[in-house]
């Protein structure tokens, strides 16, 4: 059975297909087990070693959980102030008035240039050398920094490509019942390309939470995975399985992350606010009125 995209597959391919598939599963098997046979002659396996993430909270309540305590708060705040700068600049840059587009133009090129390390390195100096903010709080600011600066301006293009990519039809439709461009953006614009750009933004978002841990690498931010290098130079020499049950944390929290965006990304296709959403008589009456009388639907 053909398909719109390929031709069904002969017996040939199907064979060959199998032969692949089985050759990926040896070679697979074979890297798993040469990793295993590796970390058991370097005595990475001895129970010893991992008892502290199985027997006891100490190791979690001492070193994980304020780590993972720090990422979260930088990381949050970070979203915070990025999601709506970058939607503010990826709106300015679409704007029809050259003082307000060509400014938010060299900021979002600008910012999205930099190296976020760079970014963070700098903002640390920026607060040492002109603020008073304590030694103790000087890492969070400038992480949170160099993230909110580069994030926004990604993000500023993500809103911007999103804008963009709807059909110019609806902007023009919107304009002749009498919409400011205003309205057309903020009622007809904004909520269809959201949901469009929801998986973009997630994955911007996920990338804000791993780099918190440049902070914690240059700038020293107790962040979740420096606090793997000292809980493994406490409970003596378990690297491995310090930094295992680090990335596994990190695993959950941006698989959480993309759970709850592929969520609300389909709550919001099934309330009609996708691209494929037609307006009906009664809406775009309605719509012309408030706009008639210059109100918000």
């Amino acid at each position: 059975m053909s398909s719109l995209l390929y031709d069904a597959q002969g017996p040939r391919a199907k064979r060959r297909n199998i032969l692949y598939t089985a050759l990926f599963i040896v070679a697979l098997a074979a890297v798993v087990w040469w990793v295993y046979t590796s970390l058991d002659d370097k005595n990475q396996l001895d129970w010893p070693l991992w008892k502290p993430f199985f027997t006891g909270t100490e190791a979690y309540s001492t070193y994980i959980w304020p780590g993972l305590q720090n990422t979260l708060k930088a990381a949050a705040l970070a979203m915070v102030i990025a999601l709506p700068l970058g939607a503010v600049l990826g709106i300015a840059r679409l704007s029809d008035h050259v003082w307000v587009r060509v400014p938010a133009t060299i900021v979002v090129e600008f910012f999205r240039a930099i190296p976020v390390l760079v970014l963070m390195i700098f903002g640390n100096e920026l607060y040492s050398q002109y603020t008073n903010v304590s030694s103790d709080d000087r890492p969070l600011y400038a992480v949170v920094t160099g993230l909110v600066l580069y994030n926004a301006s990604v993000l500023a293009e993500i809103v911007r490509a999103g804008i963009l990519a709807l059909p110019k039809g609806q902007s023009e439709a919107a304009l002749a019942i009498g919409l400011r461009k205003g309205q057309v953006m903020r009622l007809i614009l904004l909520p269809q390309a959201v949901t469009a750009m929801l998986p973009a933004i997630v994955s911007q978002l996920v990338v804000i939470v791993k780099d918190t841990a440049l902070g914690g690498a240059v700038l020293t931010f107790p962040e979740l995975l420096a606090s793997a290098n000292t809980m493994s130079g406490y409970y003596g020499a378990n690297t491995i399985a310090s930094f295992t049950v680090v990335a596994v944390i990190y695993v959950i929290i941006n698989f959480s992350l993309t759970s709850f965006a592929s969520w609300l990304e389909g709550r919001l296709r099934r309330r009609k606010k996708s691209t494929g959403a037609v307006l009906g008589v009664e809406d775009t009456v309605s719509i012309a009125g408030h706009a008639g009388t210059g109100t918000a639907a």
